[in-house]
């Protein structure tokens, strides 16, 4: 009698549908401009452009905005991404990037 085996591949593809998701949400602030905040999302998310302005829009309005629903290891990695991404050159009161937080998504 021999005894099956799950395939890796096919375990790990199972793995990858439970993970629960990740929000990662941007944060506004006032040392940013709308330019940037297009051009940020459209180089670490490859958000275009007209998503990018409602994302900006939002986050200004609301003061948060989901910009991205992945999973955690992800969501850390574009966390970091973010925060790493400088200061806007637009504003002379930039001082650095954007702020962001990651949290499970419901």
């Amino acid at each position: 009698m021999s005894v099956a085996t799950p395939d890796l591949d096919t375990a790990a593809a199972v793995d990858q549908r439970v993970s629960p998701l990740w929000n990662v949400v941007l944060l506004n602030d006032d040392d940013h401009t709308y330019d940037y905040v297009i051009e940020m999302l459209g180089r670490v998310f490859a958000h275009p452009p007209e998503r990018a302005l409602v994302m900006a829009q939002e986050v200004d309005r609301a003061g948060r905005v989901v910009v991205d629903t992945t999973t955690r290891e992800r969501a850390e990695l574009k966390q970091e991404q973010i925060h790493a991404y400088g200061a806007d050159w637009r504003l002379p009161r930039s001082k650095g990037s954007m702020s962001a937080e990651i949290e499970p998504a419901t």
